[in-house]
């Protein structure tokens, strides 16, 4: 089908114009009766954050996300553009989109005058009609609405006044659109007006000139609900005016945050041919809980949050270490374990801000907790009922084990076999063998973690295993703190 490149032809298709809110609503109510999934990516959601989207969209009103960072608030916002037209129809050479039908801008209202029929027309897609702006203190009343273009006065001969000198901010070019506006709490209070006015009013002043601007757009803003009080707030009449408010969140559980960060990690790599990737399921569990367990946690900002960029961060850093561990032994198989996610602390420790008790003990020890104690609940959903007391009976007798981050699976399963009953035990709930060697390491050693997690085994630095040496056994397997032992004062 040929487009329509004048207005004539457009009016002789039978083209109908519509405003952009009730575009949205059209295209949603269509995916809906089809049954076409909104949202493409975003998981965890389903049940809370996108039937509110829909109802503010099926209601025609402008929305804002609340919610941490990391939370998907962008990612919705963008994909908002999969509810308008594929293309529409413009006046050729308009800033704002002008509807041929009803021009805003004085050069629109122009063309029609002189062209009439044979005014040309442009067409642009929905891509295109999707303005986006982080709020920053520093922005401006001209960035977002406009203001006086001197070189366009002097070039046309237009006095200052005149509406054509005019060079147009953000919101007026997502005229037909969708404007997004990030971290609304940041932008300064006079800039806020600015949007409320020519939102509510149609009317803005540039440069002591007014301007009337009834714009056709839908509005959506991301906010920190902890950004209100920490670094400004929303004016009351721009709140006001907002119809949704509307709360993301975290993942609510393992299963779900380990299926966002699978998604999103970068670990299908074809780098290094015929190599192969496996992240065991306890592997991943712990690196979400160590997530769970830090906006969990007392010593950690709970205003800023833990995003789920954590997860996938670490995520990536541990593949990453058991790659460098594959090259260094010429395995074929990747296998990330326990200490590969110890290696991971550089990509965890910058995503967390810390109260004043986690500073005094440093980003990386807390998250070194964080790991024990996250490693401790993972391990005992798997292991449950598994008994590992010969296990923690030999290290009793003064053995230690080491296995080095660098050492080879082959390497690590000739230690292992000295430990009594650990390999035996590991694979009584895992679904493999013994000569699956590679997880066979990354099982035992996560094991192996568990009981330290535990208290019933040690980990030193270097990440050998040893008898515990601060804390004690009582006959039935209870840990008390031995008070005799000087070292357990310092």
């Amino acid at each position: 089908m040929n487009k329509a490149v004048t207005l004539g032809e457009l009016k002789a298709s039978g083209y109908t114009a519509r405003s952009v809110k009730d575009e949205m609503r059209a295209n949603l109510i269509k995916k809906l009766r089809n049954g076409e999934k909104l949202f493409q990516g975003i998981l965890g959601y389903d049940e809370t954050v996108v039937p509110q989207v829909v109802n503010a969209v099926l209601a025609k009103h402008n929305l804002i996300l609340l919610g941490l960072r990391g939370q998907a608030k962008s990612r919705i916002i963008r994909q908002l553009t999969e509810l308008l037209d594929e293309e529409i129809p413009i006046i050729a050479g308009s800033e704002i989109n002008d509807n041929p039908f009803a021009p805003l801008s004085a050069y629109g209202c122009q063309q029609i005058e002189l062209h009439g029929d044979e005014t040309k027309i442009d067409w642009v897609n929905r891509d295109s009609r999707f303005v986006e702006k982080l709020a920053t203190p520093d922005v401006t009343i001209a960035d977002i609405i406009g203001d006086i273009d001197p070189i366009k006065a002097a070039k046309g001969g237009h006095l200052l006044s005149d509406e054509l000198t005019i060079h147009f901010g953000l919101l007026p070019r997502a005229n037909r659109g969708i404007f997004a506006m990030n971290e609304l709490p940041d932008l300064a209070g006079k800039i806020q007006v600015g949007l409320f006015n020519i939102m509510q009013e149609g009317d803005v002043q540039i440069k002591g000139y007014p301007v009337r601007l009834p714009l056709d757009v839908m509005l959506v803003f991301s906010a920190n609900p902890e950004d209100y009080t920490t670094r400004g707030k929303i004016i009351t009449p721009l709140k006001d005016r907002i119809g949704a408010e509307i709360a993301t969140h975290y993942p609510k559980d393992i299963g779900l945050g380990a299926a966002i960060t699978k998604q999103e990690a970068w670990t299908e790599r074809d780098l290094i041919p015929d190599f192969k990737l496996q992240i065991p399921d306890f592997i991943s569990e712990t690196i979400e809980q160590i997530a769970f367990e830090a906006r969990d946690d007392q010593r950690i900002d709970k205003r800023s949050g833990v995003s789920q960029r954590f997860s996938i961060s670490a995520t990536e850093a541990a593949v990453s270490n058991a790659e460098r561990r594959a090259l260094i032994t010429s395995e074929k198989e990747i296998v990330p374990r326990i200490s590969d996610i110890y290696a991971a602390l550089p990509a965890m420790t910058g995503k967390m801000e810390l109260e004043y008790e986690g500073e005094q003990i440093g980003a990386a020890r807390l998250t070194k907790e964080l790991i024990k104690r996250a490693a401790g609940i993972i391990f005992e959903g798997f292991f449950l009922g598994i008994d590992f007391e010969p296990t923690v009976r030999w290290f009793d007798e003064g053995n230690k084990l080491l296995l080095s981050e660098t050492a080879s699976a082959e390497e690590c399963v000739m230690l292992l076999k000295s430990v009594p009953e650990l390999i035996e035990s590991t694979l009584i709930p895992l679904g493999f063998g013994k000569n699956d060697r590679a997880k066979l390491v990354s099982a035992c050693e996560f094991v192996l973690e568990g009981l330290y997690a535990q208290n019933k085994i040690s980990r030193n630095e270097e990440g050998g295993f040893e008898a515990t040496t601060k804390a004690k056994r009582d006959r039935r397997g209870l840990i008390y703190e031995d008070l005799t032992d000087l070292d357990s004062f310092n």
